[in-house]
């Protein structure tokens, strides 16, 4: 029996995601080891391995049959565009992807004008301006935080995650459109779906199981 590859989003999501899976009888004692520098992590008996990524990395690695499953947030995998399966909704992490600005910015959302947006997110940035509203842009990538874009004058909004919107409040800014909602999802390499989708399937049913009775 070959192993299942499993690849995580580093950070909270790795740590919400790895209980889910020993909530279905997946556990992997070897991740619990603080300061490990192990970068796979195996559980012999299941033939299981899981290894943690960048989040924007862990689509790349699905995609390319490096790992046979992922979990990873809804964000990444919009912006990233890989080919893949998106099998389920996890609930958690759950957040927006919203339009944000100054008050007098929604004016000129609402004219269509030519306008200024920064974002750590070009490719959802772009989708959603270009094929969803039909209003031309001009779209900034920002690798910091993207708050201080309209204060200092870069752009007009962001396109940014909003989970409290305090961190806006704070900087003077109000969410202005909302794009879509965001939570951690499970995604499935194409030829590992068709090839090892019983124990695959098996696993989606189990976590699916466990989202029910939390419902």
């Amino acid at each position: 029996m070959d192993y299942i590859t499993i690849a995580l989003a580093k950070g909270r999501l790795a740590k919400t995601a790895l209980a889910m899976f020993e909530q279905i009888g997946i556990t992997c004692e070897e991740m619990k080891v603080p300061d490990s520098r192990k970068l796979i992590f195996t559980n012999e008996e299941l033939k299981i391995r899981f290894f943690l990524a960048k989040a924007n990395d862990v689509p790349t690695y699905v995609e390319y049959g490096a790992a046979d499953i992922g979990v990873v947030g809804k964000d990444t995998i919009l912006e990233e565009g890989r080919k893949l399966y998106e099998v389920l909704d996890l609930k958690f992490g759950a957040c927006k992807m919203c339009v944000a600005g100054p008050e007098e910015a929604r004016e000129k959302l609402r004219h269509g004008e030519l306008i200024r947006v920064a974002s750590k997110y070009p490719h959802i940035a772009k989708d959603y301006f270009y094929n969803r509203k039909h209003q031309t842009v001009e779209i900034i990538k920002l690798n910091g935080s993207v708050e201080l874009a309209p204060i200092v004058g870069l752009s007009e909004v962001i396109v940014d995650i909003v989970e409290t919107g305090s961190t806006l409040k704070e900087n003077g800014l109000v969410v202005l459109e909302e794009i879509c909602p965001l939570s951690a999802r499970v995604v499935v390499n194409q030829v590992s779906m068709k090839m090892e989708n019983e124990r695959i399937t098996k696993m989606i049913s189990d976590l699916r199981d466990v989202l029910m009775t939390k419902a």
